[in-house]
């Protein structure tokens, strides 16, 4: 996959079938329109492409709003390269971007800039200077300038639309499990292992701890079910989010636990996937009365873990 940032870069493809977002999320609606554009590229002959913007307009449009973000950059990417999307164009998006009428938005990105054939998008999709764009106008410029439109109505699940904002909501909640469902995988954050304080060794648990990637979107303190991928296979394992009150309160971490399993992971890159929620953070009288509820922890998570069949991401965004 080719990664073009910014249309000077951009060598011209033969007909490009275009698809343009922000992908946050990559989740199940968005794995639909790139499997679209995939397969009409290969119908026609074309070279399926993705238009996305860095940074996500929201950061130069309302720089106030604190957006957290579902996926990072690289993993983005990866999926985009999984979905075989032959080309990605990075367009930075500034203030003279964000000006650009609808008309000339069109004009100087889809038809001068790439010289797309053929477009699908959203069926609410908004483009140019305050998004005064609509589809019947982006089909009314496809119709003048010689490119198709095609407008993609929302995937459901289990009736309800899918979306990022939607997803970030359940996982704010902590149920990660069926924001997994929107997903079509589960929630994953990934980094290198840190030290610890160790307490989680005295008390029989080991942990690695991963501090918190920044910018990410990180679900509510407690403790969590989840799978660990290190080098290519994926462990069960309990995971705590948090700042260990019961010690006295530190750097909120993630601090993962393996199962059945004792590796020593300082220094490795590893992804940890929610699988779901066992509890809320609390705090204990004891570590020895921590150690029980650890105990108890662990059984509910062996539960949760015995019935996930999703996919899972390894480090770098690749599912695993």
């Amino acid at each position: 996959m080719k990664i073009s940032r910014g249309l000077t870069a951009y060598a011209r493809q033969p007909s490009p079938v275009l698809t343009i977002g922000n992908f946050d999320g990559q989740h199940v609606g968005h794995r639909a329109l790139l499997q679209m554009v995939v397969h009409r590229a290969e119908e026609i002959g074309g070279t399926p492409m993705v238009l996305t913007f860095d940074p996500h307009p929201i950061m130069v449009l309302a720089p106030q709003v604190a957006l957290q973000f579902l996926t990072s950059k690289e993993e983005k990417l990866a999926r985009f390269e999984e979905a075989e999307i032959a080309e990605v164009i990075m367009l930075e998006f500034t203030p003279a971007l964000a000006a650009l009428s609808p008309d000339q938005f069109v004009w100087d990105i889809l038809v001068a800039g790439i010289g797309v054939k053929e477009l699908f998008v959203g069926e609410h999709f908004r483009f140019g200077k305050g998004r005064a764009g609509r589809i019947t106008d982006l089909t009314r410029f496809g119709a003048a300038f010689g490119f198709t439109v095609h407008p993609v109505a929302p995937v459901p699940v289990d009736g309800a639309v899918v979306s990022s904002t939607s997803i970030r909501k359940l996982i704010q909640a902590g149920d990660v499990r069926e924001a997994a469902r929107g997903l079509g995988r589960g929630y994953t954050l990934s980094g290198t292992v840190v030290h610890g304080a160790q307490r989680g060794q005295s008390m029989g648990w080991p942990t690695a701890n991963l501090r918190l990637p920044a910018g990410r979107l990180i679900p509510p303190d407690g403790v969590y079910a989840t799978k660990t991928v290190w080098r290519g296979a994926a462990y069960d394992s309990v995971s705590y989010i948090g700042t260990r009150p019961t010690f006295g309160a530190g750097e909120r971490l993630l601090e993962v636990s393996l199962l059945d399993t004792e590796v020593d992971l300082y220094g490795q890159e590893i992804a940890v996937t929610f699988i779901e929620r066992v509890r809320g953070d609390e705090v204990f009288q004891s570590a020895d009365e921590l150690a029980i509820r650890i105990r108890s922890d662990v059984e509910r998570a062996r539960e949760a873990l015995r019935t996930w069949t999703m996919p899972l991401q390894g480090v770098g965004g690749r599912l695993a």
